[in-house]
């Protein structure tokens, strides 16, 4: 849609049948209503950190008022255009070079704003404002591809010895895991064994048992006291034959080849630990073994004798 402004009056044509009186009335200016679209040509601008950029951009506007755009301002693109170049520097004046890179989208809305706030007078509005190039001095570029260079060796770095760290913990865990399974295991291998050994034990003691109550049965029986003379017989025969073998110390009896008497005098010291406890009983037992005693002389006798020879 197109607004004709006509000179003398000062009134506005809109679309339609307008009547004009020739000399008086004449159209002077004729506004768009439709979205403009406006190159800020490339300046300089000056950050916070005083670095010098070359930056352009695109401005997009449209007429809300033709009759204040067209007695507003002479030439509302030009005014729009320098309002847009002198927002832009003052915006960027406020921004360090990093953040100028980082809030664009913010940096666009400011100058919409502060053009806005300018431009209403004119009857212009603007819809939108994009940076398009922003240009960088050769040795601030350089400056920051160093920066961004070392600043990914530092990441790398910084990667490395975390992955360092990671590798050094995950060894110390497995080791103590593998510390505390050892141990485990060991402690486990001790109870069992200590099981073991208890069990042992306690087995060679109901043997042991046993067979001394087998034993005490046997002496009680018939000819018990002959089978016991026998067996300390032997026992010493198998003793005697030991000597010297071990060691060079020996201890050696009065009379080492009388089987005779040393069984007497076992057999004595036995009888003597069976009169202890009760002598009534043992003395029955005595008495009957006695009698069984003087039967077996001849066949202890011979039994002896074959020790002897062996």
């Amino acid at each position: 849609m197109l607004a004709r402004a006509a000179r003398g009056t000062g009134a506005l044509l809109l679309r339609g049948l307008n009547i004009l009186i020739p000399v008086l009335d004449r159209i002077r200016y004729v506004q768009s209503l439709k979205e403009i679209v406006i190159n800020v040509p490339e300046q300089s601008a000056v950050t916070l950190d005083n670095v010098t950029l070359q930056i352009d951009g695109v401005l997009y506007l449209r007429i809300m008022d033709p009759y204040k755009a067209s007695y507003g301002v002479e030439d509302p693109e030009y005014a729009v255009t320098q309002l847009a170049q002198t927002t832009m520097r003052s915006e960027l004046g406020k921004l360090s070079l990093d953040k100028v890179f980082r809030e664009r989208e913010s940096l666009n809305a400011n100058i919409v704003d502060a053009i806005n706030q300018a431009a209403d007078c004119w009857g212009i509005r603007c819809l939108r404002y994009e940076i398009k190039d922003i240009h960088v001095p050769p040795r601030v570029k350089e400056s920051m591809q160093m920066q961004v260079e070392a600043e990914r060796r530092k990441r790398a770095t910084v990667l490395e010895s975390e992955g360092t760290r990671e590798s050094a913990i995950n060894v110390a865990e497995g080791k103590k895991q593998a510390q505390i399974l050892a141990s485990e295991a060991e402690k486990a291998e001790q109870i069992n064994q200590a099981a073991g050994e208890a069990s042992a034990v306690l087995a060679k003691a109901k043997a042991k048992a046993e067979a001394i109550r087998i034993l005490a049965a046997a002496l009680t029986q018939h000819n018990g006291d002959a089978a016991a003379s026998l067996t300390v017989a032997e026992q010493y025969v198998n003793a005697f034959s030991k000597l010297a073998k071990d060691s060079n110390t020996i201890l050696l009896p009065s009379n080492p080849g009388d089987v005779t008497s040393m069984v007497a005098q076992a057999m004595g010291v036995y009888g003597a630990l069976t009169k202890a406890p009760g002598s009534g009983a043992q003395d029955s037992v005595s008495r009957g073994s006695g009698r069984d005693v003087q039967g077996t002389d001849a066949s202890l006798d011979v039994e002896l004798d074959r020790v002897k020879l062996s």
